[in-house]
């Protein structure tokens, strides 16, 4: 009976959450973009539910009311759902025209790079699911080796259980690699108007560079009430944690 009364609880919380999500849209529509906001955010806080499509509509929504931290907080938040969302990133692009701070990106090269470029095509969980399907096809593949009569069928399926192996080494792999990526990179964006990075998690330290408003970095650390960060161009420091926000 428990089970029952929360499948119908968790049922009408979605339905309830679609509700609001066409209302959001809405409001969108007719130009009502702080409602619309407002509406999107009561989703997230009260319902608890979470989509890339969610926080995209978010972020459109604060682009709009040219509010630029939060638009480019909510369209990172979009990307870690739906990585590589070509609209996202395009809305994104404009979202960081709005910022003060240009911050160069050091881009990787080499092997890393290559490695990168390949586990990054799929989040994690989408590798697991690709090693459950190619898991899936081995065994079948297995069992048409075992039961098969005639020579050739048994040399293609033998082959076949070989490349369908590889392929799931690299899958895992990729996985594994894509959950580490996922768990060690923690981006934020900076809230505050304008924060001083210093030398030191204290504000005696020395001040290096100024951040302003919807720039993106990346917590190496924290300590206390403060976060040692890295920017894209690989430059350091320490940062008032009250100034950013992470986006996972």
């Amino acid at each position: 009976m428990k089970n029952i009364l929360y499948l119908f609880l968790l049922i009408s919380q979605v339905f309830f959450a679609q509700g609001s999500f066409e209302k959001g849209n809405a409001l969108y529509q007719k130009g009502q973009y702080q409602q619309a906001a407002q509406t999107y955010e009561s989703i997230i806080k009260e319902e608890k539910q979470h989509s890339a499509e969610l926080y995209f509509n978010l972020g459109n929504c604060y682009y709009k009311l040219n509010k630029v931290a939060l638009s480019i907080y909510n369209y990172e938040k979009a990307l870690v759902l739906k990585p590589h969302d070509a609209e996202t990133l395009n809305n994104l692009k404009f979202a960081k025209k709005l910022t003060i701070d240009e911050i160069k990106e050091v881009p990787k090269v080499g092997f890393a790079k290559l490695i990168q470029n390949f586990t990054g095509i799929f989040n994690y969980n989408n590798w697991a699911w690709i090693s459950v399907g190619i898991a899936f096809a081995f065994l079948m593949s297995f069992i048409g080796y075992y039961f098969s009569q005639l020579t050739l069928s048994k040399r293609i399926y033998f082959i076949g259980m070989f490349v369908l192996l590889f392929a799931l080494v690299l899958s895992v792999s990729a996985g594994i690699t894509e959950k580490d990526h996922y768990n060690n990179d923690r981006p934020a964006i900076v809230f505050a108007e304008m924060t001083e990075v210093r030398s030191e998690p204290q504000k005696a330290g020395s001040s290096i560079f100024l951040l302003h408003e919807g720039a993106k970095v990346y917590v190496k650390e924290a300590l206390e009430n403060w976060k040692k960060i890295e920017l894209t161009d690989g430059t350091e420091g320490w940062i008032d944690a009250a100034a950013i926000k992470e986006v996972k």
